[in-house]
């Protein structure tokens, strides 16, 4: 199945609906009350084939799933819901197995948390998905004029096109289908072409969270990104970051 943009996200907690993929019932339970106290709507599965189900039958505006899951796992979970949808995904581990959290990314995950997770944090990085699926840029460098107003909503880079006003990327004609994370990174990139750009500057930009947050998440969006948009497109600079070439 073709993969479909998600509709417009919540512009606040009490109109956000997650999906919450948990099967230790206990965790469970506690999660979703904890979710609810600061007013999102939570539906819970407690494995990853119910959790399928519910999600093609509730189109939530955000995903939360365990690694470890029975019939269907986190990260096979992940990768059918990403054949479905745009929809932000925050993958939740219990060990921080750096081999969970590469396989959860590079199935298509925006995020991850490792478990136990303070509340405060858990809460911050749903929030920074939402806004990351919502926002609207504001271009600098090459691609601002006046203000830091795009002076076109159209940037092109060889093939690739971005219109940073109907926020549809295209490579060769052809639209390319990028989650919000991709798509926010995209921009940072096409707002300073040539510009090298530093993970934690990215982090920081993308995530909104660099106080905490880990590089290797950066790395594997990279990966995702040259994958859609040509490998060349997006160059590394060892030791410093990457650049869109222009």
């Amino acid at each position: 199945m073709r993969t479909t943009a998600h509709p417009s996200p919540p512009a606040t907690a009490a109109e956000a609906r997650l999906l919450l993929v948990e099967d230790d019932e206990v965790i469970r339970n506690t999660v979703r009350m904890l979710l609810e106290r600061y007013g999102f709507t939570v539906s819970t599965a407690h494995d990853g084939l119910t959790g399928l189900e519910m999600f093609r039958e509730t189109d939530p505006d955000l995903l939360l799933l365990d690694v470890m899951l029975p019939d269907l796992d986190g990260i096979g979970l992940c990768r059918r819901v990403r054949e479905l949808s745009l929809a932000p995904i925050l993958m939740m581990s219990a060990r921080g197995d750096a081999l969970d959290v590469v396989a959860g990314l590079e199935a298509g995950a925006d995020d991850y948390v490792v478990k136990p997770c303070e509340s405060a944090v858990l809460v911050a990085r749903i929030r920074s998905l939402l806004r990351r699926a919502s926002f609207t840029p504001a271009l600098t460098g090459a691609g601002a004029g006046k203000g830091g107003q795009a002076e076109s909503a159209v940037l092109a880079f060889g093939d690739l096109t971005v219109d940073t006003r109907g926020m549809e990327v295209r490579r060769a004609g052809e639209v390319v289908a990028l989650t919000p994370t991709e798509l926010r990174m995209l921009l940072e990139f096409a707002g300073s072409p040539g510009v090298v750009l530093e993970r934690r500057t990215l982090l920081s930009r993308v995530w909104d969270h660099a106080w905490h947050g880990d590089t290797r998440v950066v790395d594997l969006h990279v990966q995702r990104l040259r994958a859609k948009i040509g490998a060349d497109r997006i160059e590394t600079v060892r030791g410093f970051g990457y650049k869109l070439r222009r």
